[in-house]
């Protein structure tokens, strides 16, 4: 599945599979060499926490990198945003309630929906992609269906409404 991102999100997912791969990824099996120079490896715990590590930090190499293969870049300040797309900022109202909510439509590894950065592919992103303001949609739910009207798209950059930016300190295993 192609998985639309920015490019600082892009950059960061490099930089969390190099930092895994070329610093965490040896660290952690000197740590396992050490621990299996101690002798018996059944009871040895440090050993078996070590090879627990290994086997963590590759599985997420192997998702970081499917990720990476599928991953399309798109700069959505290119866009114009006159219809809902990736990158679009939306305020919706909510017709039954008359709430206004706001989202920004993003990449997966982007989202933090308690922030109101959804996935592209959520079900909300996916009933606004390619409405236009003043456009009405439903969202089926499992105990019924909301009815919304766009009332605004606009551009605000991923990133600068982002809460939760992974370091290089969240990278590692601990």
């Amino acid at each position: 599945m192609i998985e639309p991102m920015s490019i600082e999100g892009y950059d960061l997912l490099v930089e969390e599979f190099k930092y895994l791969l070329e610093e965490e990824k040896s660290k952690v099996a000197q740590e396992k060499l050490v621990a299996a120079a101690q002798g018996d490896r059944s009871e040895n715990a440090d050993y078996h926490a070590a090879k627990e590590k290994l086997r963590f930090i590759d599985k997420r190499l192997f998702y970081l990198n499917k990720m990476i293969q599928n991953s399309k870049i798109i700069d959505p300040s290119l866009h114009s945003h006159s219809k809902v797309s990736f990158g679009s900022t939306v305020h919706i109202t909510n017709i039954d309630t008359d709430e206004e909510e706001v989202y920004t439509l993003c990449g997966v590894l982007e989202s933090e929906p308690e922030h109101g950065l959804i996935s592209v592919h959520s079900p909300l992103a996916k009933a606004m992609i390619g409405k236009e303001m003043n456009d009405e949609f439903k969202l089926k739910l499992p105990n019924g269906s909301k009815e919304y009207e766009i009332q605004k798209i606009e551009y605000k950059n991923i990133f600068s409404l982002k809460q939760n930016i992974r370091t290089r300190k969240e990278f590692a295993f601990h």
